[in-house]
């Protein structure tokens, strides 16, 4: 009798540690991860810097779609895709999406694409095309890619579910120190505020078993240490292989967050942006091995877009002076570019339809994810707001368009306060406000994703 009072008391003891070591969250989530190599084939122009005279012609570091799928308690997919590109078009999102709808059901809203921003990385559509000196005979190779990277970013997506499994969820913040807010980094500037956000996100997948599958990591800085002809994916590029170095097997997925104003400083080495690489790597591994948290419950999901207001667009009388007169290529490019949506579309934008996006995991993590680049006062504004602990803000989602200026940096002014609007073919800066209609919309989202009126 002693024996089986024992042994019973033995396993009620074992189911106690059992209990404590597998939460109830570990059947309640299924999580799938898959990575595709989009290196391009062929030479091509590379994106995000205006000065470049040719493309690119060889691949130093190949570059990747990767993809997570996560289905909740309520058995809701949504899959967060990360990328080494300058960014998504808003073109490129919505086919995905409705591609991935038709096929498996997901809404637009459990859709997030992200880009790492990586300006070595090939140009993807329209974006930023008055920026380019590209001419019609480097036009072609870039359509083939934009078109097969359409069905490559499904193809990882399709990966990522068919991969699924019951899986654990954990989350936690370190911290790195590389971004620098490169308003003041020029004379005459010191005297600037320099707001950083050096918080490193870290979202950790396991399966039933305990192996990592995949982890999914931020940062808010500008992936530019290198300015070449060579593909590669910078520093983010190496620190999601430093990441997968580590733990084998398991993939890497770099999140960009607000870095639009931040810079990795000093840069325009290899050396260099393996270097930043590693300790964004490292800084992942301390969380990883450190104690985090567990995230449970359900995942909610909300996507809109609102209106942000551009200052009074030129007249046809303006762009053609410019065309005339202006000492700039880049801004008769760019007058040329708006004379050509102007005769074809009969009028100029006056506003942007931008997307705003939330997920709520449960009441463990609040992740916002925002298009453009976005200045880092808002990663700050958010955190403070909804909890800097538990809050992770995401730039270079969805649709990047143009700079998103804080009403400070429109205020300053310079190349992210409305320079920018320039290589991005917009026709003006934004006008004052624009910070206020951001946040209420996303406070908005905030309400509806934890279900409040």
């Amino acid at each position: 009798m002693t024996r089986f009072l024992s042994s019973i008391s033995l396993s009620l003891l074992f189911s106690f540690f059992a209990l404590a070591l597998f939460p109830a969250a570990a059947k309640d989530w299924k999580a799938g991860v898959a990575k595709v190599d989009i290196s391009p084939t062929e030479e091509i122009w590379l994106a995000g810097y205006g000065g470049r005279d040719r493309p690119g012609s060889k691949v130093s570091h190949r570059i990747w779609i990767k993809a997570l799928a996560l289905q909740d308690e309520t058995g809701r997919v949504s899959v967060l895709v990360t990328s080494d590109l300058l960014g998504f078009t808003a073109g490129l999102s919505k086919r995905v999406a409705d591609r991935v709808q038709s096929k498996h059901g997901i809404s637009r809203a459990g859709l997030a694409f992200n880009a790492s921003h990586t300006h070595s990385a090939p140009v993807v559509g329209g974006m930023l095309r008055p920026a380019y000196k590209l001419g019609p005979e480097h036009v072609p190779a870039i359509e083939r890619y934009t078109e097969k990277l359409e069905d490559q970013v499904v193809e990882a997506i399709d990966k990522a579910i068919d991969a699924m499994e019951p899986a654990t969820l954990s989350f936690e913040q370190g911290l790195a120190g590389f971004a620098v807010n490169r308003r003041r980094a020029r004379r005459g500037r010191r005297h600037y505020p320099a707001p950083v956000d050096h918080d490193v996100p870290v979202l950790v997948v396991k399966n039933a078993s305990g192996k990592i599958k995949g982890i999914v990591f931020g940062y808010a800085c500008h992936a530019t240490v290198l300015s070449g002809y060579e593909v590669n994916g910078d520093w983010p590029g190496w620190a999601q292989e430093g990441v997968e170095r580590r733990y084998p097997g398991a993939v890497g997925m770099f999140v960009a967050g607000c870095g639009a104003d931040q810079n990795p400083l000093p840069r325009r080495s290899v050396e260099l942006a393996k270097t930043y690489g590693e300790v964004l790597a490292h800084a992942v591994d301390l969380v990883v091995r450190g104690t985090m948290q567990p995230v449970e419950g359900k995942l909610n999901v909300a996507l809109e877009h609102v209106d942000l207001p551009f200052q009074t667009p030129p007249t046809r009388e303006e762009l053609e002076w410019r065309i005339k007169t202006d000492a700039s290529e880049s801004r008769k490019r760019h007058a040329k570019f708006l004379l050509e949506k102007l005769e074809r579309d009969g009028r100029l934008a006056t506003e942007y339809p931008y997307p705003l996006q939330v997920w709520q995991f449960g009441d463990d993590i609040t992740f916002i994810v925002m298009a453009g680049e976005v200045v880092v006062d808002f990663s700050l504004r958010f955190k403070k707001a909804y909890g800097w602990d538990t809050t992770w803000v995401a730039g270079y989602s969805n649709d990047v368009f143009a700079y998103i200026p804080s009403e400070r940096v429109l205020r300053e002014g310079g190349y992210e306060g409305g320079g920018a609007m320039i290589p991005y073919g917009q026709p003006r800066p934004f006008r004052a406000g624009v910070e206020e209609i951001v946040a209420n919309t996303v406070d908005a989202l905030f309400q509806r994703v934890n279900g409040q009126p």
